[in-house]
């Protein structure tokens, strides 16, 4: 139970947990019942930040600050899968093209689009948040990071033949329960009956804003990867927190 709890820190953040050193194939995937913790503690910690920046910052300061704490919680591991989702998926080209474009360290102009658009509609949200509406952090952090484990039990998106991709998606896929989705869905559900019909509302956006990533990672790739999976915790964080922050107008 340590040792997964400790991988799933260790894989989603940069607080100081460290890897477990005796690594096995598929613990990313075991570790994934404890994602939906380690989202709470990440929009925990941002709200803290939030809500102490707010006390003495104008809306634009606590935002940007705000924001910074946000990705350097989780070293920008899910916005690069963002930014190389947009370049690939987008990409009017073959399955087998977008993965290797997938792939590329280099950014393209879909990445560099997709990543601009994505920040600066998190910046945009903190900065406009309300104290009544700031408690959707953690439902944007722990739901985000739930909607990872049905995503693990997608086709894994090939790269020719029936050659799979390999990566950290294959590995999470490999190792994932089916069980993990109904014990990790306590969390956020919990949440969501905290928050009432806002969070009601804030993770319906979510999980559809999710799935449309999904969707359309099988129409492009036909399946997932681990990049695929970056890109659907950050959308459905995004979706989730401008719900927030426009039902508080």
């Amino acid at each position: 139970m340590l040792h997964n709890l400790r991988t799933a820190f260790g894989l989603l953040t940069t607080l100081p947990f460290g890897m477990p050193e005796d690594w096995q194939p598929g613990d990313s995937g075991r570790a994934g019942v404890w994602y939906p913790l380690v989202g709470l503690v990440i929009g925990g910690l941002t709200w803290l930040a939030w809500r102490g920046l707010a006390l003495v910052s104008p809306p634009l300061v606590t935002g940007a600050l705000a924001l910074l704490v946000w990705v350097a919680l989780t070293g920008g591991l899910h916005l690069d899968g963002l930014a190389d989702c947009c370049d690939g998926l987008l990409a009017s080209t073959t399955p087998e093209k977008r993965l290797e474009i997938m792939k590329d360290p280099r950014l393209g102009t879909f990445g560099g689009t997709g990543l601009l658009l994505a920040l600066l509609l998190k910046f945009a949200a903190l900065s406009s948040l309300t104290v009544a509406a700031s408690p959707g952090l953690f439902l944007a952090a722990s739901l985000g990071r739930w909607c990872l484990l049905p995503a693990g039990f997608m086709p894994l998106a090939r790269s020719g033949g029936n050659v799979p991709y390999s990566g950290m998606g294959a590995d999470f896929a490999s190792g994932l329960r089916r069980g993990a989705i109904f014990v990790g869905a306590a969390l956020p559900l919990g949440l969501v009956i905290v928050l009432g019909w806002p969070g009601v509302f804030a993770a319906l956006a979510g999980l559809l804003a999710a799935a449309s990533v999904l969707g359309l990672a099988k129409a492009r790739i036909n399946g997932v990867t681990g990049d695929v999976f970056g890109a659907v915790v950050e959308v459905a964080e995004t979706a989730i927190l401008l719900v927030f922050t426009l039902g508080a107008q």
